[in-house]
């Protein structure tokens, strides 16, 4: 990946994560009442469980990472806020990139229901769940985006 688009995706990450935390759980895919032409970027924030950091950084570096590549979704860059920023070490931040959000919502049925997944999720949340929600905002680039 190019150090531009590296910038970028970080610049997005910046600007948009603390906007997204008010939210409570919620489906893999938010209901959205237009679709934006594709592609488009999902840009999520997992907010782990009080002491389930760590455990959840070895379910994506151990078991998620290789899915998403298995259902054909690139992994474009994960992020955690640095030590001493709000929501360090409690905030996982990655960006995937889908041909539109019905693409999206596809992957994400796939995904949910690939055994592999339902197995790493059971097997890590054996001592229970690791987040207390999830939030997702799909982007689309502007016509003056590195990304396009």
């Amino acid at each position: 990946m190019s150090i531009l688009r590296t910038v970028v995706l970080a610049g997005l990450a910046v600007a948009f994560a603390a906007g997204f935390a008010v939210r409570g759980s919620i489906d893999p895919v938010p209901a959205v009442q237009a679709q934006a032409p594709g592609p488009v970027y999902e840009l999520r924030t997992y907010y782990a469980a009080p002491g389930k950091f760590t455990a959840l950084n070895t379910r994506f570096r151990d078991h998620t990472v290789r899915l998403f590549a298995k259902h054909g979704v690139s992994n474009i860059t994960y992020w955690t806020p640095v030590p001493g920023a709000a929501g360090a070490g409690e905030q996982l931040i990655y960006v995937i990139p889908h041909a539109s959000q019905a693409a999206a919502k596809t992957f994400w049925s796939a995904f949910m229901g690939d055994p592999d997944w339902v197995k790493a999720k059971a097997a890590s949340e054996a001592s229970g769940p690791l987040t207390t929600r999830v939030t997702s905002v799909f982007l689309t680039a502007t016509d003056y985006s590195a990304t396009r």
